[in-house]
């Protein structure tokens, strides 16, 4: 009887080891190695199109000239959802295999059983749950008033048992919800581990490429806020879409984290509602709803999320702190960051915040990843160090170098003009964004360093 070989996976990067050390030489993590057992050869198997000698008996492959390759559009699927369209790229692509993750009660389910739904009226669905029984989720979709009619259910676990359903229904698109309770018989660790998931992961991914069918997983979120399992299955599918959004907010953000068929970092913005979640068609109006009489310390600025431009707005409180170590706390943008830019204030501005504690609040959840937030996050500091209200129709955006410089950031044209669409007067942005004619209405205020800006207060 052949013995059972096994192998040591690191579940932050993926990496693979012969045998157990305590750190990842790959990522330097400590405690990350997991066993997981590999599957034995079976005589034959070379020509299963599986492993490095699988592709041995089949010599009909045919070597293509890149220029030759058909460049013709793949027909995408509609998820009757704009904003989720947005995000993948223009839709759902036959063939392709999408991550959803996020944390409990994101509302993951939720969306894409309204997906489900919906789009089962016109097309073959296959819904597989294996957290939930078959009427806790009818009794959702009665609850969120969703037509029931075409959708076809399978509450089942084992990737073998889903497969055989799957080859016998043909659906166009396979849900499955989720990846981390799903299990293979020939792998022995329980569900959810690293084998479990990377294996069954993998066998989902190669039937949706063989059958051409749109692959739909529900992913778990760690408590850091990484996609539980190992680093590998995010390398197996073509787009990782994370719905973030605590529970005490009605408001979700679907951010495309990987793209193969769009832009990466895309942003589609959902409101929750008692009939599910509700795409918000126009997302900078509802991070504007600000107060009538302006507070110091608050400043509008716009972001670029994807391939659109977004208005949010930037709060800050600086008050004297008792403590030796001055607090800088940051919520939606990197704390790290904050830091750095306090710096450059104190060298190049001249305002000194070494005694003061510091608290930053992106309006509205959102988190931003880009630079072009410098600008405004320290006009913010400064509105609240001196304690005096900018004014309600400023909006600024621009990147601060250490040299106190106001570097240009793409997109800048677009920015102010979605300025201008929601009513604002006055922007301060970099000279280089700054466009040849201002919009009607508004005054275009360009500067070149942290200084100018000051001034331009």
């Amino acid at each position: 009887m052949a013995k059972a070989k096994s192998a040591f996976v690191c579940t932050e990067c993926g990496a693979e080891y012969r045998k157990w050390q305590g750190q990842c030489s790959s990522c330097s993590e400590w405690n990350t190695l997991s066993e997981i057992r590999l599957a034995s050869a079976r005589p034959g198997s070379g020509s299963s199109g599986s492993g490095r000698g699988g592709y041995a008996g089949d010599l009909s492959r045919d070597v293509v000239d890149l220029s030759n390759v058909d460049l013709s559009e793949v027909p995408r699927l509609s998820s009757t959802f704009n904003e989720f369209d947005r995000v993948l790229g223009g839709g759902l692509v036959p063939g392709s295999a999408v991550l959803l993750g996020g944390n409990p009660g994101a509302g993951k389910s939720t969306l894409l059983l309204q997906t489900a739904c919906k789009l089962a009226q016109q097309r073959r669905i296959l819904y597989v749950t294996g957290e939930e029984s078959l009427s806790q989720v009818a009794m959702r979709a009665h609850r969120l008033q969703l037509p029931t009619n075409g959708l076809k259910m399978l509450a089942e676990t084992s990737v073998e048992t889903i497969l055989a359903v799957a080859e016998r229904e043909k659906p166009e698109i396979l849900v499955i919800d989720s990846i981390q309770t799903m299990h293979l018989e020939d792998i022995s660790s329980a569900p959810g581990g690293v084998a479990q998931v990377r294996e069954s992961a993998a066998a989902l991914t190669r039937f949706a490429k063989q059958t051409n069918t749109v692959l739909l997983l529900v992913g778990h979120v760690t408590k850091d806020g990484t996609l539980a399992g190992p680093k590998v299955l995010e390398h197996m599918i073509d787009a990782s879409l994370l719905l973030e959004g605590g529970a005490d907010s009605r408001f979700r953000t679907l951010r495309g984290q990987k793209n193969r068929f769009g832009a990466v970092n895309e942003l589609g913005v959902f409101a929750m509602l008692e009939q599910g979640l509700k795409e918000v068609k126009n997302p900078s109006a509802i991070f504007l709803s600000r107060q009538e009489e302006q507070a110091p310390g608050s400043l509008v600025m716009v972001v670029w999320e994807g391939t659109r431009p977004i208005l949010v707005e930037v709060q800050a409180l600086v008050d004297e702190s008792a403590l030796g170590n001055p607090r800088r706390v940051a919520v939606g943008v990197d704390q790290n960051r904050l830091a750095m830019l306090l710096a450059v204030l104190n060298r190049h501005g001249g305002l000194f915040t070494g005694d003061q504690d510091v608290f930053l609040n992106v309006v509205g959840g959102v988190k931003v990843l880009e630079t072009s937030a410098d600008l405004a996050v320290l006009l913010a500091v400064v509105s609240s160090l001196q304690n005096r209200a900018l004014p309600k129709e400023l909006v600024v955006f621009g990147e601060v170098g250490l040299s106190g410089e106001i570097r240009p950031v793409p997109s800048g044209q677009e920015r102010i003009a979605e300025a201008a669409k929601h009513g604002f007067l006055r922007a301060i942005v970099p000279r280089a964004n700054a466009p040849k004619q201002s919009p009607k209405g508004m005054e275009v205020i360009a500067v070149d360093k942290l200084s100018d800006a000051l001034e331009a207060l």
